[in-house]
């Protein structure tokens, strides 16, 4: 009879053991301190300097496939050609470095081919919300000052008419737009404009020609081009669930930290597990489906841009629906699935997953939107060969600065885990956000680190409130732990007061999605006369799941004090209105609890 064996003590070492040996000197993710804008701050030693240089790694991987968008692909080789074709076109149009070249499109590899070739001539990639209506779209092209848009035939259609009021605007590209006049109705047909103005409006495939064909366009290189890590290289706007979007001004070195954050995740969960960090190996190639717009930071920087660094493949679709996902997974053999904690729901609950063979697996990962603990353990159940694993961010920290995976995740489901090596956390007191508070205390997270963006574009007193010596005051409610993992606990702004008791909508929202019919749920504040406020839910159920309001109550009431209780339940057909980003849109669901407020 063979002797049981004992299985592997966890963890094998600390946070602070694994990112010791991970930044030390001569390890190829070494870290060291430098200043920055005034502010010694840790940064990866190694980290390539520029976008120009993360594009330029497409140029090594040769005929491999890169860029997957439904049945069309594009391969390393020709993504670089492309880069470099529309870096030649921009210098040609007189763009200069400091510019601002906004991009309007849904999901589309000419996105990704403009995005480096902006910011390989030392121009500002402002990146549009492609779901924003015309007026927001123009708002965001008169805020940016942006001197050429590059915008997809579907943006056009709603954006031509416009752009009176954007007099920096000097020249357009229209993507897919061939075959169509009515999409460039101002439009020849060799692609030049006849418009009003000294607008200028050209096809973007009488430059680049069709995706397919990339590979064949002339091997001319990228021009030549100062760019600097810490020059501005994007320009993100906020999401703007309350109030105006802001943009935020990002440099090179905060896009890339994201590269080796990513990988140092990777390594520090073999760390702890005892293991020693992966070795680079050409022939171990990711793939990755990507579900997340690019115009948001989490899809942009903390996904592509590694991506393209390693040697992935990213596949893309048209518009997320979960049957298409399994058939792309199944034929392109995705190891990764990235997106927001829904679509992870999405993927444990469609009944259609058993028809498609979603053994190539490896990660689904998620962010942008807090996540049931339920789900770790799901996954787990549904997809054990799955790794699952999220992280927090935000715009003004350009992507992610915690990450969690591996056994750590299913040791802390409701943790977005420890920072990045070269970042650091902080829980202040909200009120005079100097205070620092002890572990297990909640308040105010704040971050620092190269990640930081530099600004919000054209805002220096929002600027001077949300950027601090080198930190950024996130707004966020959270704690640490005694090892240093984060527990996000809700955003400051969704804290609902009741009576003067503080309620965290996220712990309601979790005790909703531990129900097993519950798929979606989102707690907001019922107006009460003289409470102030009652929380109220909103939830979605998963396909063929019934349950009542009242039982949900229950639910929760077994769970959490009377006071933290919804007082009202309503249920939405489908999954909850959010945002691009995955932010759930709490200020319509707010609305349906106007009308009939909490009882007195």
């Amino acid at each position: 009879m063979s002797e049981a064996v004992s299985p592997r003590p966890w963890p094998a070492m600390s946070i602070a053991q694994a990112h010791a040996m991970l930044g030390a000197p001569g390890s190829p993710l070494e870290a060291e301190e430098m200043l920055i804008r005034g502010v010694p701050t840790r940064v990866w030693k190694h980290l390539p300097p520029t976008l120009r240089d993360v594009a330029e790694q497409a140029r090594v991987r040769g005929d491999k496939d890169f860029l997957v968008y439904e049945d069309e692909r594009a391969t390393f080789t020709g993504f670089h050609r492309a880069v470099a074709a529309f870096a030649r076109e921009l210098r040609a149009q007189g763009v200069a470095k400091g510019d601002r070249v906004a991009i309007v499109m849904r999901n589309l590899p000419e996105w990704v081919a403009v995005f480096y070739a902006v910011t390989a001539v030392g121009a500002i990639a402002t990146p549009l919300n492609a779901w924003w209506t015309a007026a927001e779209l123009e708002y965001g092209l008169r805020d940016s000052g942006a001197k050429v848009m590059v915008v997809d035939a579907e943006r056009w259609r709603r954006l031509a008419a416009a752009l009176t009021s954007c007099s920096d605007l000097a020249c357009v590209y229209v993507a897919r737009a061939v075959g169509d006049t009515n999409e460039t109705s101002e439009t020849s047909e060799t692609g030049e404009t006849r418009e009003t103005g000294r607008r200028r409006v050209k096809r973007l495939e009488a430059v680049l020609g069709a995706v397919d064909a990339w590979s064949e366009l002339p091997d001319e290189g990228l021009p030549a081009a100062e760019v600097d890590s810490d020059d501005p290289a994007t320009l993100f706007y906020t999401s703007g669930t309350t109030g105006g979007p802001k943009g935020v001004l990002a440099s090179h070195r905060a896009v890339n930290t994201n590269i080796f954050t990513s990988l140092a995740a990777v390594a520090r969960g073999c760390l702890r597990r005892g293991e020693a960090p992966p070795q680079p190996d050409p022939d171990a190639r990711r793939h990755l489906l990507i579900t997340v717009p690019f115009f948001h930071v989490t899809a942009c920087i903390a996904m592509l841009n590694p991506s393209l660094w390693i040697g992935a493949k990213f596949v893309m679709m048209f518009k997320w629906e979960p049957e298409r996902a399994f058939q792309l997974i199944e034929r392109e053999r995705v190891t990764v699935v990235a997106g927001v904690p829904t679509i992870a729901w999405q993927l444990l609950e469609h009944p259609a997953q058993e028809r498609y063979d979603l053994s190539s697996l490896e990660h689904v990962q998620y962010g942008g939107a807090p996540a049931a603990p339920e789900l770790v353990r799901r996954l787990r159940e549904v997809h054990p060969s799955a790794e699952p694993g999220q992280g927090w961010g935000m715009t003004e920290t350009s992507g992610a600065v915690c990450s969690i995976g591996a056994e750590d995740y299913l040791h802390r489901p409701d943790s977005c885990g420890p920072p990045a090596l070269v970042a650091e956390l902080q829980i202040r007191d909200p009120v005079d956000g100097i205070t620092a508070l002890g572990a297990g205390e909640i308040g105010e997270l704040w971050s620092r680190g190269p990640m930081n963006a530099i600004g919000y574009w054209k805002k220096p007193e929002a600027t001077a409130q949300t950027f601090v010596d080198g930190w950024v005051r996130t707004g966020d409610l959270a704690r640490l732990d005694d090892e240093g993992f984060c527990y996000i606990i809700d955003r400051a702004k969704d804290m609902l007061i009741r009576g003067g008791e503080n309620i965290y909508c996220v712990e309601v929202e979790n005790a909703l999605f531990a129900h097993p019919a519950v798929m979606d749920a989102a707690v907001v504040g019922a107006p009460h006369r003289t409470l102030g406020e009652e929380p109220a839910a909103v939830v979605a159920l998963k396909p063929g799941a019934q349950v009542t309001e009242e039982e949900l109550r229950a639910f929760v009431a077994a769970r959490l004090a009377a006071f933290k209780t919804p007082v009202a339940v309503r249920f939405w057909p489908e999954t909850l209105p959010r945002n691009a980003n995955g932010k759930v849109l709490k200020d319509e669901l707010r609305k349906l609890f106007v009308e009939t407020p909490a009882a007195i």
